[in-house]
């Protein structure tokens, strides 16, 4: 892999740091008491929490400004309207998209995970064909696929990973072949926060002639993602992962491939006329919109979006790199745990297990000291058994985090382990 490959997650060493108190007071809920004692919040991969801008953007659209979009004439329709297409430039700015039809709003990476399996794969894919992903993947970027692979007579072939997680990548290389009709791969794993070379990944897929899926769901609150730079064909991603709201995110494709693609769903709004006989359809993105979109969803969404460019993707960066070299020198100082995934390129995430205490214990103890971690296998179960591990404790970090907060989940974990035995 080339060394000017540069991952999301980077930054200028000028970079202006974070006033993490001041932003604190941005989001409401971190002022909540769990248990009568402080929320110390770290299940940051499973969702984060959300601004007061986010939230007052979607409070304003229900009490000021709710319509339906595209198809109205009166100006409560053309207000939304405006808001949800603005909201889809501002996505488009953010990930530098080369147009606003390359930004499909979809229900979440899940969705636009599967919008990608059915309306490319489906004429892609055939039989004897392949589809190249990682032992990294959630479950999102693995049971589409392999529901392909099913539909067409395909083959999924997986990409293993070394013993701190990182990508093997000469023998990704190794599998890329003339039957290879895609590469689809997370950018950064939700379960272990490996980072993959993912520019690399695309440089050498395009090499051949292999179209690259990235899901974007763990990349894009940690830092920028440029997607023009990284040349992925598609991305996908996740609202409420970047302090927006739930059940909204979107897929950006290349305009050329999305216009290769037919609908993913029917309904209304996605045609240009229909008839008993015959319908036809309208130009990406609507063509994959199909019926009355999350129009509050998407204008949150807008609103997540400026708040990060406000705050600044590259001071986000630098404050998660440096609290999650202290969350490391912190858990290695701690008696019987093993780090699970030290790869070392990575995002703010700690996975962990402790001798003799079942990760689902601890979570639970943590929770009793105010503690908010995720304890399972994280919709990664391939990935659990690639190290031996029912689950883990993960510990996931986001700019509003403190170092005050990992010495609270260290000494929470002490009280638990004495509690556990």
């Amino acid at each position: 892999m080339a060394s000017d490959d540069r991952l999301v997650g980077e930054a200028p060493t000028a970079t202006r740091p974070l006033d993490v108190a001041r932003l604190r007071e941005d989001f409401p809920i971190l002022r909540v008491e769990v248990r009568g004692k402080p929320l110390v919040y770290l299940d940051n991969a499973a969702s984060a929490q959300k601004p007061r801008a986010v939230i007052d953007a979607v409070e304003r659209f229900y009490a000021e400004q709710s319509s339906n979009v595209h198809r109205g004439l009166h100006r409560l329709s053309e207000l939304a309207t405006e808001l949800f297409e603005g909201s889809r430039e501002k996505l488009r700015r953010y990930i530098n998209a080369a147009d606003p039809r390359e930004i499909v709003f979809t229900g979440g990476t899940t969705g636009a995970i599967n919008l990608v399996a059915h309306a490319f794969g489906g004429r892609a894919v055939g039989a004897g064909d392949e589809i190249v992903i990682s032992h990294l993947e959630h479950h999102s970027n693995i049971v589409p696929w392999q529901l392909l692979a099913e539909r067409a007579g395909a083959r999924l072939r997986v990409a293993p990973i070394d013993d701190t997680g990182a990508l093997i990548a000469e023998a990704f290389e190794s599998l890329l072949n003339e039957r290879t009709r895609l590469v689809a791969v997370s950018h950064t794993s939700n379960a272990i926060g490996t980072r993959l070379p993912v520019k690399w990944i695309a440089r050498t897929a395009h090499a051949r002639g292999i179209p690259v899926l990235l899901d974007g769901a763990q990349a894009m609150p940690h830092g920028r993602v440029d997607v023009q730079a990284l040349d992925c064909d598609f991305l996908a991603l996740s609202g409420h992962k970047m302090f927006g709201p739930t059940g909204i995110g979107a897929l950006y494709g290349k305009l050329e491939r999305l216009n290769e693609m037919p609908p993913f769903l029917g309904g209304g709004d996605m045609i240009h006329s229909v008839t008993l006989e015959k319908s036809t359809y309208k130009d990406p993105p609507h063509r994959f919109e199909a019926g009355t979109p999350d129009i509050a969803g998407a204008i949150g969404l807008g609103a997540a979006v400026d708040y990060l460019e406000s705050v600044g993707p590259e001071r986000i960066a630098a404050h998660e790199r440096d609290l999650l070299a202290y969350a490391l020198e912190r858990m290695r100082q701690f008696p019987g745990v093993k780090l699970i995934g030290t790869a070392p390129e990575r995002a703010g995430i700690v996975s962990f297990t402790i001798d003799g205490v079942h990760p689902h214990d601890l979570g639970t103890a943590l929770d009793f000291e105010g503690v908010a971690v995720r304890a399972g296998h994280h919709c990664a179960q391939p990935l659990m058994e690639r190290f031996g591990v029912p689950a883990t404790v993960r510990a996931s970090l986001a700019c509003y985090n403190t170092r005050d907060e990992i010495d609270a989940l260290v000494a929470a974990l002490g009280q638990a382990i004495e509690v556990l035995g």
